[in-house]
């Protein structure tokens, strides 16, 4: 039976609202050893998405002529103004494959995951696509330890 996305998302979603500072949020990535934050409003509904990448690469750095701050994050600049607005999303009902391809067609290292309702349930990456696939090689009777 085909596995689906609820098999190997992670569930536990570390999430921030909008208005937080882009050094909070970095500080919360590191603090959780994730690289992709989904953004709620006030009703817990996905906004947008920040990663690791918006942080250290904001478009506003193109502008600089100090390359001395393009890593000096501070929180007079909010996740607003960095993040994803246009989330690439996978549903709960989606087959692992097709989230698979979503993750390799976009280039994206994670996406967030939704029920039937549009509520954030989820975060599948491609990591967790790793663990699946050693799961396929293990039932296909594969060894991936080295001997």
């Amino acid at each position: 039976m085909p596995k689906k996305v609820t098999d190997y998302m992670t569930r536990k979603v570390i999430s921030i609202p909008p208005n937080t500072g882009i050094r909070e949020a970095f500080f919360k990535m590191k603090e959780h050893h994730i690289r992709h934050l989904p953004v709620v409003d006030g009703s817990n509904m996905l906004i947008g998405i920040v990663s690791d990448r918006e942080l250290r690469r904001p478009d506003w750095v193109d502008e600089s002529l100090d390359i001395a701050h393009v890593y000096y994050l501070d929180d007079e600049m909010s996740v607003k103004d960095v993040m994803i607005t246009k989330v690439h999303v996978i549903h709960t009902y989606d087959s692992l494959r097709k989230a698979a391809r979503r993750l390799f067609d976009h280039k994206i290292g994670a996406a967030p995951v939704l029920d039937k309702t549009g509520a954030l349930v989820g975060m599948l990456s491609a990591v967790d696509l790793l663990r699946a696939f050693d799961d396929l090689l293990a039932e296909k009777g594969i060894s991936t330890t080295e001997e």
